[in-house]
């Protein structure tokens, strides 16, 4: 394992070692040590290595992952996971708001709680969350799942698109256009799986389906007060 003290070398020289790592290199195991909080940690990977932050970080943690592994022991700010590709990125802890933001693809785990609006704007990601969730998750998701082993708060899944939301506790309201959908067999093999790869251990029948009602694709008067 390669062992980086960041009271030793600066984020950003970190940042350029972790991102120059070549495809044919074999230095695949990461650690970096004594944190304070730094923003924009261990973003833009593009090789498939694993790295570990031993400790809390600040806002933007693994954002932009391509095919990286990063496991964050300790809470992460805000937008951990932003606009990612593919990978898979694990907080062990809990996550500030807008955790997953835009992402595009991969796994996001949150072993803890996550604050507000986490899979805002998720296009394709895959986000499991252990505990729960703040109000407004899941705004404008357009597409991948977003798993939520807690509660949810307010307005669940606004103007959601074709995103899907499983959640087992309980949801404090909806947001325009969500609705409660029949799990299907379909639906529950896929929660099944996505539980399993995430390594969180629950019951797939206990969750309930949220996705959109699809009266805000297109303007319609009866609708002016909900856009």
């Amino acid at each position: 394992m390669n062992v980086i003290d960041l009271t030793k070398t600066p984020l950003r020289e970190v940042n350029q070692r972790l991102q120059s790592i070549s495809a044919d290199s074999n230095e695949r195991l990461w650690k970096l040590t004594n944190l304070h909080g730094e923003h924009a940690c261990a973003v833009g990977l593009t090789q498939p290595i694993e790295v570990h932050i031993d400790g809390h970080i600040g806002y933007y943690c693994a954002g932009m992952n391509q095919e990286a592994t990063v496991v964050i022991h300790g809470q992460c700010g805000m937008g951990v996971a932003e606009n990612m590709m593919s990978g898979e990125v694990r907080v062990k802890g809990n996550a500030s708001s807008a955790a997953g933001a835009t992402g595009q693809g991969g796994l996001l785990v949150i072993e803890g709680d996550a604050g507000t609006r986490c899979g805002i704007s998720m296009k394709g990601i895959d986000i499991v969350v252990g505990g729960s969730v703040g109000a407004m998750s899941g705004f404008m998701a357009q597409s991948g799942s977003l798993v939520v082993c807690g509660d949810a708060g307010a307005s669940l899944g606004d103007s959601i698109y074709e995103a899907r939301l499983y959640v087992q506790g309980k949801v404090e309201s909806l947001g325009s256009d969500c609705v409660e959908k029949k799990m299907t067999p379909h639906h529950l093999a896929k929660l099944e799986r996505l539980l399993k790869k995430a390594g969180i251990d629950a019951d797939p029948k206990k969750f309930k389906r949220y996705g959109s009602a699809r009266k805000l694709y297109n303007f319609h008067v009866d609708n002016a007060s909900s856009y």
